[in-house]
């Protein structure tokens, strides 16, 4: 089921505002693989975000975007040039070896709740993917705890395009039993008769199953990283996938390739710094980190700016249209 917040037009024009471009390290990573690929899927693509700002940057190919919420898809479909379609992988077409990279950004991943959806969906990517294919992903190692702060960290606001001051409080469901976590967003307004209140649910997923359900679907773990400039880090665990060994080493080589370049010239239009070269598995964490449904926080943990909003605080949104999702 999708989370209202996604759903509903109003809340969901609020998105970009509560996870503007600037504010996203994720895309620092993300979107040199996606200019690399000839064709792209990204999976809860929410707003469109990533490959709206792909096309404006000249990438020629393929492009589309998977979204079973309304909202988020109405805000994505202002750039027509792009597949936008509506839904989840259950009920999207049947590709067959179509796209050379799928991507879930921020928390669409852990959206995917059960074990037989979490198996359902990666037998789908795998299918959707060329023999020399590669899927990126994220998830959060759960022995940090990062949702013990939410409640502080992903309360916020924002001005909406009437000039309204948009209010958001988030709220973490005690006590966290098991590898699910829920919380809500509470939107509120001056002009609104009733706050506007949507609950999601992450499932935190440990390395060991989660290698095991990769492996039933056939793919291999090419890189790992632990933060967005592939450096190490325990809060993220960020996955290059490729459908086999040699699908794996040709993706290192296009992944270094695409990190040589970004270095050579200022990254179009973020200000972030250019992806570094990759390392190990995750060790310790630092640089900016993410909301629990989408934007990230400064590097000393606090939330950035609204665009636009002096004084004002942003808070994460829920992933990008994911059911309940993004970085």
């Amino acid at each position: 089921m999708v989370d209202t917040q996604f759903s509903d037009s109003r809340i969901a024009a609020l998105y970009d505002l509560y996870c503007p471009w600037d504010a996203r390290g994720d895309f620092t990573l993300y979107l040199p693989l996606v200019m690399a690929a000839r064709s792209v899927l990204d999976v809860g693509c929410g707003t469109g975000a990533l490959l709206r700002r792909a096309r404006e940057d000249g990438h020629t190919g393929r492009l589309c975007g998977l979204d079973p919420a309304t909202g988020m898809l109405e805000v994505a479909r202002t750039r027509p040039d792009i597949e936008w379609i509506l839904g989840d992988l259950t009920a999207a077409p049947d590709w067959d070896r179509e796209f050379d990279l799928v991507v879930m950004t921020g928390h669409a991943f852990q959206v995917l709740l059960d074990d037989a959806e979490l198996r359902a969906a990666l037998t789908r990517i795998a299918a959707a993917l060329t023999d020399r294919g590669s899927f990126a992903f994220e998830i959060r190692n759960p022995l940090v705890r990062e949702w013990e702060d939410w409640r502080i960290r992903y309360s916020g606001e924002v001005v909406d395009p009437t000039g309204t001051v948009v209010h958001c409080a988030c709220e973490v469901e005690t006590p966290v039993r098991g590898d699910r976590v829920a919380f809500t967003h509470t939107d509120t307004g001056p002009d609104w008769t009733v706050p506007h209140r949507s609950r999601s649910v992450l499932r935190f997923l440990a390395p060991d199953p989660l290698s095991r359900f990769l492996t039933e679907a056939g793919l291999v773990v090419s890189e790992q990283y632990g933060d967005w400039d592939r450096s190490p880090g325990q809060r993220l665990r960020i996955a290059l996938v490729a459908k086999n060994p040699v699908a794996a080493a040709v993706m290192r080589a296009q992944t270094a390739s695409s990190v040589v370049r970004r270095m050579e010239r200022p990254f179009p239009r973020n200000g972030g710094a250019s992806c570094a070269t990759p390392v190990g598995p995750p060790l310790t964490c630092r640089g900016p980190v993410s909301h629990p449904l989408g934007c990230h926080m400064d590097g000393r943990g606090r939330p950035r700016r609204g665009p636009g909003t002096p004084g004002t605080e942003s808070r994460p949104a829920a992933p990008a249209g994911k059911s309940g999702r993004r970085d």
